[in-house]
């Protein structure tokens, strides 16, 4: 059970990282059930715990030890507690906090203990054709391979299977809304290339409106 999360230096969100753990520990794989996994390939030590919100995006800062190039970080533990605290937190491996600093800085990065950081996650654009019958919507920042080969559906009511969707145009899938839907709608992700499947649970809210944004928390 782990989410892969990326960063460009365009559609950021603001958040908090700490670090825990040895300075160059690999961290934890607990509730996710990775155990010491976490050490080695495809993690290699580069990972987080995360707070209620992360667990059910990595980060750029702005301490002066930073290297101002982005990391990606699964999400393999939940760090209850104060993380919750704040609306947004990761809590990396020692490792991986070491990993946003510039060369030969990271004990300094660390010392820091907290810094604001920066995250990015899937956004769904809503088209601004779209309307109580008619749901269209742009898919953006999506990491990993960088294109999809499937992407379904699930509206919260009536209770049905997750339905796929049509690509419209580039990164536009649409949706015939049936009589009755409603949302709030999950939206289900398949790469074309590997197949790895992310979910964004209610991600797109009964109320969703054309031309809005609407950030999941989720992302290959």
């Amino acid at each position: 059970m782990s989410e892969s999360f990326n960063v460009s230096l365009n559609g950021l969100s603001s958040a908090i990282a700490t670090w825990y753990g040895s300075p160059e520990g690999s961290g934890s794989g607990g509730a996710c059930g990775l155990a010491n996994d976490v050490a080695n390939f495809p993690y290699n030590g580069l990972i987080s715990a995360g707070n209620n919100f992360l667990f059910k995006s990595g980060a750029g800062c702005e301490n002066p030890a930073c290297s101002g190039f982005p990391i990606t970080v699964p999400i393999t533990d939940e760090c209850p507690g104060t993380c919750n605290n704040d609306p947004i937190h990761f809590d990396l491996s020692g490792k991986a906090f070491g990993y946003l600093a510039k060369p030969g800085q990271g004990d300094i990065l660390r010392k820091a203990g907290r810094i604001n950081i920066q995250y990015q996650s899937i956004t769904f654009k809503i088209a601004t054709g779209s309307n109580r019958n008619y749901l269209a919507f742009a898919i953006e920042n999506v990491n990993g391979d960088g294109s999809l080969g499937f992407v379904e559906i699930l509206p919260s009511s009536p209770k049905r299977s997750w339905v796929p969707l049509q690509r419209s145009f580039g990164a536009t899938w649409k949706y015939d809304i049936p009589v009755g839907t409603s949302g709030p709608y999950s939206v289900r992700l398949t790469s074309s290339d590997s197949r790895r499947q992310v979910v964004a649970y209610n991600t797109i809210p009964a109320n969703w409106a054309p031309g809005q944004y609407y950030k999941s928390n989720v992302n290959f």
